[in-house]
């Protein structure tokens, strides 16, 4: 899947963390230009925070933004650059699962 494009890859990581237990919902806060793509509830409760990028895509100001004020808040957000990152993203939920 390398240089796939970003709507295959956010499907991707949308079937795997669903095969997972978890919620995914794609997320979209109107008036708050820059939030991440998706919010995923995992099966004990956490919530995290994905923003999906092609492996040369690169944050807006906004997203930048977004991002430093959600983890300013406690929250757990991650910028993944495409579908090796997604997959090293799904094996680290794994491994922290078990």
């Amino acid at each position: 899947m390398q240089n796939a494009k970003e709507s295959v890859v956010e499907a991707r990581l949308r079937d795997e963390m669903t095969r997972r237990g978890c919620v995914c919902y794609k997320f979209v806060s109107p008036g708050n230009n820059g939030v991440p793509d998706r919010m995923i509830i995992a099966p004990h409760g956490e919530i995290i925070f994905i923003e999906l990028k092609t492996e040369r895509g690169r944050l807006s100001a906004s997203q930048k933004a977004q991002i430093r004020r959600l983890r300013d808040h406690g929250a757990t957000v991650y910028v993944l650059y495409g579908a090796d990152d997604v997959d090293s993203f799904l094996r680290h939920f794994d491994s922290t699962r078990r």
